[in-house]
């Protein structure tokens, strides 16, 4: 007796392409993935539910270890397969070595530990020492660098060139809250997009004392080398919101924004950024306040930071050339030397007194340092007006006062420590100062950017730098001046590539997006491994637990 033959249904793929139609896949199908295929391939291949692995021994025997071929192995060299992931799309994984397993420490320490004059406390040339927690206007080691290194995956390739050297994970500078909320995240390649040009900024007053440069540090070379000494001069770096010629200013609504130079130089140069950092976001009423936190990272500066082997997070004490120890080193170093390079009997400028020095309260002489307000116009066109006050710094002038320059220094420590991998300078920097400086340029490229952008706010015609050495590699106590150099801020930041549009069109693009959000506090925050920045919406308190701690100890 013959059997009825029935069709079955046949699903037909209407627009004409390949694979099944998402419109008429049956229902029991509908959430099965789609395995992609190549057009060169056989029809009989596209429909084999053969199991190649199973049946190749018994091919190998069979054809005397001739193994059975798979789709992949029939399709011709050079075509794609239609889809992503064809080999493994149904493919499962488990690996149960232990060097697939990461390692990372998860008690991160808590940052924002230190003291360093963030509300108008004074700064001076002290002797460094170990990493502590300072109080008033001593150096404090900066924290929230240390933590520990991720162990990469995979093992057998030491010594490959560095190929599974352990990934370094940093900690963030500021400790992010439960009840923060975050409003925007921005990557490094969407900022380096931004341009804005600004015209020539409207000076609008001085205060503080400024003496002469010592031209006699022009001469000095390495084998005329000179000690650097140790001298207690007031410095102040107080922070926008405390300035009281900042709120004179914001009073008579002379601009929308208000920024110190240091903030701003950080903010410009953020795609340079590697270390984590920082910058509160006041908004009051229609105005925008950029400040930075108490203890956060604009007290210290940073040592190779863009290195592609940058000194070690692990801190102890005898390691003097870990991240920590060199950050408070560096700045101990600049400010002394700041303060050495003044000729002690030149003709001091003063324009208007000092707005932070109290006599009743400090006992050491003021460093010399004139502070400049000056206004930029941030406007895109004529009918906008949105203007920035920024307070400047310079450290001395040449000749005549209105030739103002900055005075910066950059350190060696030891040549052969990781991290290093450098010249020595006592030995090159006399004949190959060219390399040095190419060097430092790449293991310091967000460092030299910012000391450049703040002589260029500050309208400095120049920028002195100073090279400094150990008297001895393992001695952090003493130093020797080994040498200077004089660049304009401009040419230097050409020199580095460092746009200075770009660094504008960051800035608006931040106030934008600070000026839309309703009154209240902000922070902006660098991601601590990864080139991204965070906006979070914070609580009006959310640093003050923190000052009271300090205060309590």
């Amino acid at each position: 007796m013959a059997l009825d033959f029935v069709l079955p249904v046949i699903h037909d793929n209407e627009d004409g392409s390949w694979g099944p139609s998402t419109s008429t896949i049956p229902a029991q199908f509908k959430d099965i993935p789609y395995a992609p295929f190549s057009k060169s391939d056989k029809i009989t291949r596209i429909a084999d539910w053969h199991d190649p692995a199973a049946e190749g021994a018994a091919s190998s025997n069979a054809r005397g270890g001739r193994q059975a071929f798979s789709v992949s192995a029939n399709r011709r060299p050079g075509r794609e397969a239609y889809g992503a992931s064809e080999v493994n799309a149904f493919g499962y994984v488990h690996d149960e070595d232990e060097k697939s397993f990461s390692l990372v420490d998860s008690s991160s320490r808590a940052a924002g530990r230190g003291r360093g004059g963030a509300r108008g406390r004074a700064t001076r040339g002290v002797q460094p020492a170990r990493p502590t927690a300072g109080r008033g206007g001593r150096l404090a080691a900066p924290t929230g660098r240390g933590g520990f290194a991720q162990r990469g995956r995979g093992g057998g390739r030491g010594g490959y060139g560095g190929y599974d050297k352990p990934q370094r994970t940093r900690d963030s500078s500021v400790t992010i809250g439960a009840d923060w909320q975050q409003l925007e995240e921005i990557e490094f390649s969407r900022l380096n997009k931004l341009n804005l040009g600004v015209d020539t900024p409207e000076e609008l007053s001085s205060y503080g004392t400024l003496q002469a440069y010592d031209r006699t540090f022009d001469r000095i070379n390495t084998r005329n080398e000179k000690p650097l000494e140790i001298l207690d001069r007031v410095r102040y770096n107080t922070t926008t919101s405390d300035d009281p010629i900042i709120h004179q200013y914001a009073d008579k609504k002379e601009a929308q924004i208000f920024a110190t130079d240091s903030i701003l130089a950080v903010l410009m140069c953020t795609p340079r950024s590697v270390n984590s950092w920082d910058i509160v976001l006041d908004r009051r009423g229609d105005q925008l306040f950029l400040d930075k936190r108490e203890g956060g990272p604009f007290e210290f500066l940073t040592v190779n930071e863009n290195a592609a082997d940058p000194p070690p997070d692990a801190d102890g004490d005898n390691n003097l050339n870990s991240a920590s120890s060199l950050s408070l080193e560096a700045t101990y170093i600049n400010q002394n030397f700041s303060s050495q390079v003044i000729e002690a009997k030149s003709k001091a400028y003063t324009p208007r007194p000092n707005p932070f020095y109290s006599p009743e309260e400090e006992s050491e002489p003021l460093a010399s340092t004139l502070y400049r307000y000056r206004k930029f116009d941030l406007s895109v066109n004529e009918e906008e007006d949105l203007n920035i006050i920024v307070r400047t710094e310079v450290d001395a002038y040449v000749g005549k006062r209105d030739h103002l320059i900055t005075v910066k220094a950059l350190n060696e420590y030891d040549s052969r420590a990781q991290g290093a991998k450098v010249l020595d300078w006592r030995k090159n920097l006399d004949t190959q100062k060219g390399a040095i400086v190419a060097n430092e340029m790449k293991n310091n490229s967000a460092k030299l950017a910012r000391w450049a952008v703040q002589s260029y706010l500050a309208g400095a015609e120049a920028m002195k730098m100073g090279y400094i050495s150990r008297a001895n590699p393992r001695d952090a106590q003493r130093h020797v001046i080994v040498g200077t150099q004089s660049y304009k801020p401009v040419e230097f930041a050409r020199q580095m590539n460092v746009s200075l549009a770009n660094g504008w069109g960051i800035v608006r693009t931040i106030a934008d997006i600070a000026l839309k959000q309703p009154e209240g506090k902000y922070i902006l925050v660098k991601d601590p491994n990864h080139p991204i920045i965070r906006l979070y919406k914070v609580p009006e308190d959310a640093f003050e637990a923190i000052d009271e701690e300090e205060e309590e100890e």
